[in-house]
């Protein structure tokens, strides 16, 4: 079996699905999010040059994609030892070379994976121009406006994602989840 419908096998017998997408979407949106904290409140100071917002944006994304990866996989073994402890006491059987013994190991790490790498993968994204403005490529506007629109346009698709998800109309998940970061964009503006 290859090693990605071995992974899918071992997320279903566990039923680990959703959670590995939810920890995708919520820790993606802390992601979107934190950048976005971070450059409105680089522009609302008056503005910074991309190399120091990149400094501080990658610090944090860093601190997002460890403390995903560390929580997750703590949080998801203690789960899946439960869960196998209890199944072994229902079938009165050692079940540690079995594919839930397996799947007891490699889940909590996958899902840790998934958990980590989402808020590390989605601020990356995010500061992009930013990257392209050291890099020397020019920008139709000012790099910070252009990652805030970055960090818009991706919280607009991890709303419509969950809308597809849910069989919602995406347009209106993805608006809905905009308007959050523009609640905390404001927020930020107003206390700078």
């Amino acid at each position: 079996m290859g090693w990605l419908r071995r992974i899918g096998f071992l997320l279903y017998i566990t039923q680990t699905h959703g959670i590995a997408r939810r920890y995708f979407v919520v820790n993606g949106f802390d992601g979107a999010l934190t950048m976005l904290g971070l450059l409105m409140g680089f522009y609302a100071s008056g503005g910074v040059s991309s190399q120091l917002a990149v400094s501080a944006c990658l610090g944090a994304a860093i601190a997002l994609g460890a403390s995903g990866l560390s929580s997750a996989y703590i949080s998801e073994l203690a789960e899946r030892r439960k869960a196998l402890r209890e199944l072994e006491h229902a079938m009165i059987a050692r079940l540690q070379d079995s594919a839930h013994g397996e799947a007891a190991r490699w889940v909590p790490i996958m899902i840790a994976v998934i958990n980590g790498l989402s808020p590390l993968s989605i601020a990356l994204i995010v500061m992009a121009p930013l990257w392209l403005d050291i890099a020397g490529m020019a920008l139709p506007t000012d790099p910070l406006v252009v990652a805030i629109m970055v960090g818009f346009v991706s919280v607009f698709l991890l709303g419509a994602f969950l809308g597809t998800i849910s069989h919602a109309f995406w347009v209106w998940t993805g608006v809905r989840a905009v308007f959050i970061a523009a609640a905390t964009s404001a927020l930020i503006w107003l206390l700078s």
